[in-house]
């Protein structure tokens, strides 16, 4: 067996492996919540398992059957005395013969599957405090590196990039949008996509507050909605030190004299602070050659690059681009707050008429394993993993207490409407309203996983259209 295979065969059980115990260690975490406050509370529980469905295997343990069953939809814990649960756990013919339950036995039993998930998410938290979470440059900065000039739509159309068109430049450090402040690329990035702000007219609006200078200026722009996603976009990207990672041999990368740990500083004399500048001189045909400026082992060193025609190769083909990483030590708090926040202005955009995101844009079972996956197949496997964990847990909490039927709101609900009336809900109108949002559920997550596999096939497809494009052009001969 070659290295090279052995070594793929390892990340992708590494993946594998990473998926298993993050995703499904969330889902065991919930559902101990669950079955620990249930036992806590004299509550019988007859069932714990991890998935729905035909399990797979199981045991019986002090009248309690543990199992793991095919779908890995999330779990559920049989608890007879709760009838609520009937519709996902069949008929519990010795409910009848059980105590009652307190409503608030209850309430402490469905709120426990998410009060374990944010404990499980801060200890996560406590520990990426410690060893710090891996950041690239480009992401820990909100400085502006380059104004596109134009910017593609969703519909594949190409119009004057609303950044350009506000009078946006490269060097501006964006402050706040729209009033929130920013302080990472992400954050900024965030702020935009998940903005609700229109015009009186209905177009697309946000007042962005940048510092040029050493003053603060506030810009109105009018994002578009742009790339596969359609996300709200403006046309910048962020300032971050550019350094060659990879030389393929024989390509006109190497030919030109490039070296691995080569840092970018600018081309023709003048200084640039993103890759994107110069990338796209290079784009352009060049009628005189350009002499691109790089840091080489703390000496200034110039390229040359003669004069090409449009069928000439690129002249860094064949050149591999990374950025510096750093590690971020945040709070516990100050993470837990970023998801949070987040996921609730999610929530508002989608339910928002002025919002651009839709379900489509959400991700399910198969988005989560496939974050896993990246996570496992980085530079930095585990503290990604871990990062990821606390997003998931975060919001597996949140979407648990949503007052949707089938969820632990939903029967938080259920128990709140009967206390309130006196008595509790017909056992028949709670079985099928359950049945009926068991089914909304379950249609909702196919939904979104069909769109998340159509993402992964396109991502796919991409990355392997451009290492096949470089291959072959780093094997073309050298035009005269």
């Amino acid at each position: 067996m070659s290295p090279s295979l052995l070594s793929t065969l390892f990340s992708n059980l590494l993946s594998i492996v990473t998926i298993v115990l993050f995703f499904g260690g969330s889902i065991f975490v919930h559902e101990l919540g669950h079955f620990l406050a249930a036992r806590r509370r004299g509550v019988k529980v007859d069932r714990f398992s991890i998935g729905f469905g035909p399990k797979i295997f199981s045991w019986t343990r002090d009248g309690v059957e543990y199992r793991l069953s095919w779908l890995p939809l999330g779990g559920y814990v049989a608890l007879p005395q709760l009838a609520d649960l009937s519709a996902i756990e069949g008929e519990t013919p010795e409910a009848d013969r059980l105590p009652p339950v307190t409503y608030t036995t209850k309430m402490i039993v469905f709120v426990a599957g998410a009060c374990f998930n944010v404990l499980f998410a801060f200890l996560l938290a406590c520990v990426l405090w410690q060893i710090g979470r891996p950041a690239p440059e480009s992401l820990t900065t909100t400085q502006i590196g380059y104004v596109a000039p134009t910017l593609k739509l969703a519909d594949g159309t190409e119009v004057p990039s609303p950044a350009a068109k506000a009078g946006l430049q490269i060097g501006d450090i964006i402050r706040r949008v729209d009033g929130r402040e920013v302080r990472e690329w992400d954050e900024f990035k965030g702020a935009l996509v998940l903005g609700t702000e229109v015009t009186a007219g209905g177009g697309r609006t946000a007042v962005l507050t940048v510092e040029r200078s050493g003053q603060l200026k506030e810009i109105t722009v009018a994002p578009e909605k742009s790339g596969d996603e359609g996300f709200r976009a403006i046309g910048v990207s962020p300032a971050f030190t550019a350094i060659i990672d990879n030389v393929l041999p024989g390509s006109p990368g190497e030919k030109l004299g490039f070296k691995v740990g080569d840092r970018f500083t600018g081309y023709d004399g003048i200084k640039t602070v993103s890759f994107d500048q110069i990338s796209r001189q290079l784009r352009l045909p060049l009628e005189h050659p350009l002499v691109l400026m790089v840091d080489r082992a703390g000496q200034a060193v110039e390229l040359t690059v003669p004069a090409t025609a449009k069928d000439q190769p690129h002249p860094l083909t064949g050149v591999q681009i990374t950025t510096p990483y750093r590690l971020l030590h945040e709070t516990p708090g100050r993470q837990l707050y970023n998801i949070v926040d987040n996921t609730f202005r999610t929530i508002w955009s989608l339910v928002s008429p002025r919002g651009d995101l839709s379900v489509a844009n959400l991700s399910g079972p198969i988005g989560i394993g496939r974050g896993f996956w990246d996570a496992a197949q980085s530079d930095y496997p585990i503290r990604f993993a871990i990062w990821f964990a606390i997003l998931v847990n975060l919001n597996l909490a949140i979407f648990n207490l949503l007052p949707i039927p089938v969820l632990d709101g939903g029967q938080m609900l259920f128990a709140t409407v009967g206390k309130l009336r006196g008595r509790a809900l017909p056992i028949n109108f709670i079985a099928a309203t359950q049945s009926v949002f068991i089914v909304l559920l379950l249609s909702m997550i196919l939904y979104v996983s069909f769109f998340d596999v159509r993402r992964w096939a396109r991502d796919v497809r991409a990355e392997t259209k451009e290492a096949t494009d470089q291959t072959k052009k780093a094997a073309e001969p050298a035009k005269p």
